[in-house]
């Protein structure tokens, strides 16, 4: 291993970009060199400029180097946040597909999709999007196409929806290095006990409950499936009982059973919840929004968004951007 040849990461860093993502894609890095006892991994943090970063957690990150000085990486990877920007975003993207150009491999971690979609460095690829984001991502960016898997690679683009994904991302890469063996130690190193790769979708919350969407009935696993692919286009409870193959009755009881709601109530309750990813991180109108989540006219999802959140939207889009603007932080970050 002595003529080994260091892979060299970039993480360049945004305002509000969430710091746990940072971490848990440097430490099984950093835990790789040390069990191997020498520097395979070397990792820089970059900025658009070298002006301090403050992450979502209020703290802050001078960066190594700007991005005008990156040079060699083998990955860049962009940690941000919905709204992140390049302050000069034609010559910053520029750079981007220098470097790409030269070989590189190009990724976005969490909200860091977003502006490396913004670069259109994604066109033609597909990527993994947090869930709590989805809907903002696909009304920005409506023909670029998008799956569940907490990591995703599309040639030499690597997308990830999460700290816990990102930490993952970095045990395959140790993988794809140095083996089964070196990975399993770093895993242990941090008692992770189920390393994700390709394929693992992400698990959703639901409602009342301590169980994720993969762990309900089949039936109503199908069903959450349904009304989570029908929003701009509803569908009705009675469509989703006869596919699932239940009355609509069964249904009613199965959905209070395992997730505390009706099947209604469900189905609003994640249409408003994919309402204030719009709200939160587009700039779309409140019409839009409503149109986006399947209501004809605003009233109708502001109704309804008040009745989920105790707040209107525009009222919460107000209170939000008046905290971005005197906090520079995002809500949330993942």
């Amino acid at each position: 291993m002595n003529d080994l040849k260091i892979k060299r990461l970039g993480f360049m860093i945004f305002n509000g970009f969430p710091m746990a993502c940072l971490t848990s894609m440097i430490e099984p890095l950093r835990a790789a060199n040390e069990i191997l006892g020498q520097k395979a991994f070397s990792w820089q943090l970059i900025g658009e400029t070298k002006a301090r970063v403050t992450s979502s957690a209020e703290v802050g990150f001078d960066p190594d180097i700007a991005l005008g000085d990156a040079a060699d990486l083998d990955y860049l990877f962009l940690l941000g946040a919905p709204q992140s920007q390049f302050e000069t975003p034609k010559a910053s993207n520029g750079i981007l597909r220098r470097l790409v150009q030269h070989g590189m491999h190009i990724g976005g971690i969490s909200g860091g999709v977003f502006p490396l979609a913004r670069s259109g460095l994604m066109d033609g690829y597909t990527c993994s999007v947090h869930w709590c984001y989805r809907a903002a991502f696909e009304s920005e960016f409506p023909r670029m196409e998008t799956v569940d898997d907490v990591i995703f690679t599309d040639r030499n683009r690597l997308t990830v929806s999460g700290a816990a994904a990102g930490f993952d991302a970095m045990l395959n890469l140790i993988e794809q290095e140095f083996g089964a063996e070196i990975m399993t130690e770093v895993a242990c190193w941090f008692q992770h006990p189920l390393v994700r790769g390709a394929g693992v979708q992400q698990r959703i919350p639901t409602a009342y409950t301590s169980s994720t969407d993969d762990m309900l009935p089949k039936t109503v696993q199908k069903a959450v499936q349904l009304f989570s692919e029908s929003f701009e286009d509803p569908i009705s409870v009675t469509q989703v009982a006869e596919i699932v193959g239940l009355s609509p009755r069964q249904m009613e009881r199965k959905f209070k059973q395992v997730t505390g709601q009706s099947p209604i109530n469900f189905y609003r309750s994640k249409r408003m919840k994919a309402a204030r990813q719009l709200v939160l991180y587009s700039g779309d109108n409140m019409t839009q929004i409503a149109l986006a989540v399947g209501y004809a006219t605003a009233a109708q999802m502001v109704k309804y968004y008040k009745q989920e959140f105790g707040i209107t939207p525009l009222d919460e889009r107000e209170k939000i951007n008046m905290f971005r603007v005197t906090e520079n932080a995002p809500v949330p970050s993942v």
